[in-house]
């Protein structure tokens, strides 16, 4: 069988349950997953490079997920990015990220529709020239 490029999904969340899940759902639909338990190791230990799609909660300590994602879109304007949130005042920034794309998530979402996001996410981040 010839090599065949696997999609990187990277997970920050402070949430070690929420890591080991979607890490588990991801890598049963094919996906090769990086977790992190902060902004900073992502951005520490992971070159932007190597990922294709990224999901970050936002309410996290020190660099919170809007930040990393102002910080990623610096680098990478192309890459997907999904934000997930367990916090209820959050609505008042989806406009903010939104972008009429299906990047926002409230805690508990559907592990499909999560899944739905990024492949749509990474189908349009990968378009031929």
């Amino acid at each position: 069988m010839p090599f065949e490029h696997r999609s990187v999904i990277a997970v920050v969340d402070d949430d070690q349950r929420i890591l080991e899940s979607l890490k588990n759902l991801f890598e049963s639909a094919g996906f090769s997953v990086r977790t992190y338990l902060s902004a900073r190791s992502f951005l520490e230990d992971s070159p932007l490079s190597e990922i294709d799609c990224l999901i970050t909660d936002i309410g996290m300590p020190n660099i919170d997920g809007f930040e990393l994602q102002r910080r990623v879109e610096g680098g990478r304007p192309d890459l997907p990015i999904i934000l997930i949130t367990g916090d209820l005042s959050i609505s008042a920034h989806q406009p903010a990220v939104g972008n009429d794309k299906p990047n926002f998530f409230r805690k508990p979402f559907s592990g499909q529709e999560l899944l739905s996001a990024v492949c749509q996410g990474l189908s349009s981040s990968h378009r031929p020239s």
